[in-house]
């Protein structure tokens, strides 16, 4: 059966692809043919697996029980394969809470080779990235707590980054940074924004005082979370505007040394209250504009903190990492 786990208030469903099969979606055996195909599976297994039992959905809730569905293992020994499956049917080229609970089942079930790096290997439709996305995880102790190290590899930042177009740019503490009109027309102090990609894209604004921060609450207002999913979906649910295939938002602000709060609303989700790769996204952010120095970086979400590590070399960042934990929830 389909298990629930909660990593840092974002909770995913972890499902094998035989018993999709076995509960009569049609599911190709290969991750790479799944990926292509997903508008002939994705959603009937997203209400399958993700939605509310008759009854049970509490008042003011979202519309489904999980933030998405992780498929996979697809074979029995490293690498793995796997999809993630937002709830809106899309799929995910990266997440970073979704493979910290995806390396926590595997390793609940036995998969895990001890304390070995495993690769994990995410398939997607995306057609402006590489496939799959591949990320090393390794598992881990960091202040008494069991988890894992993901390497999220080298970040890039810019409108190229993402395939951004449309955008204007606006220096900040020496860098220069965009303006994404679409968020600064909703806001004046939303108007200096830093595109980064993780092996996804996402697009940090970066604020300076704390009531600048949108709280989950108001971007689920019907006014304001319009507006936001115009700007972070891709059509038809979006306008894919500046990034065609979509992108994810985050607000940030700097609390104290190394210390960084932040807002995400996700394309394909909406507003979250975590999202690892948007918290590694922050740190990169944070770091380009002499907000915080390499070495360990902590991004506060509503849903938890996440301890990023930055690696810089000739004055560049080589390496993001993010370390998780999950809980398989009952």
């Amino acid at each position: 059966m389909a298990r629930g786990y909660d990593a840092r208030g974002n909770i995913y469903r972890v499902v094998a692809p035989e018993e999709i099969r076995r509960d009569g979606i049609e599911l190709p055996d290969q991750a790479c043919q799944a990926a292509q195909t997903r508008e002939a599976w994705a959603l009937a297994a997203i209400e399958a697996y993700c939605g509310w039992a008759p009854g049970t959905q509490p008042s003011g809730s979202k519309d489904h029980c999980s933030d998405g569905l992780l498929v996979g293992p697809f074979q029995s020994s490293p690498p793995f394969d796997l999809l993630i499956v937002n709830t809106d049917g899309t799929l995910a080229e990266r997440s970073g809470n979704g493979l910290t609970i995806f390396s926590q089942a595997l390793s609940d079930r036995g998969l895990w080779p001890g304390d070995e790096a495993c690769l994990l290997r995410v398939h997607h439709d995306k057609a402006d990235v590489d496939s799959p996305g591949q990320t090393s995880v390794k598992p881990a102790q960091v202040e008494g707590v069991r988890g894992f190290w993901l390497d999220l590899g080298k970040p890039s930042f810019g409108p190229g980054a993402v395939s951004a177009h449309g955008v204007g740019s606006v220096a900040f503490n020496g860098r220069e940074l965009s303006q994404v009109q679409p968020l600064a027309s909703l806001n004046t102090a939303w108007g200096r924004s830093q595109f980064v990609r993780v092996g996804n894209p996402h697009c940090v604004t970066l604020v300076e005082r704390a009531d600048e921060l949108p709280s989950n609450e108001q971007m689920r207002e019907p006014g304001l979370s319009e507006a936001l999913t115009r700007i972070a979906y891709a059509v038809p649910t979006g306008a894919g505007e500046p990034c065609p295939a979509g992108v994810n938002l985050q607000w940030a602000m700097l609390e104290s040394e190394g210390r960084i709060v932040a807002r995400v609303f996700e394309r394909g989700e909406g507003p979250t209250a975590s999202s690892g790769t948007s918290a590694s996204a922050v740190a990169c952010a944070a770091w380009r504009v002499g907000w915080v120095a390499a070495g360990e970086v902590k991004v506060v979400m509503p849903g938890g903190t996440a301890p990023i590590l930055l690696e810089e070399e000739q004055g560049e960042l080589s390496r993001v990492s993010l370390f998780g934990t999950a809980r398989l929830m009952g």
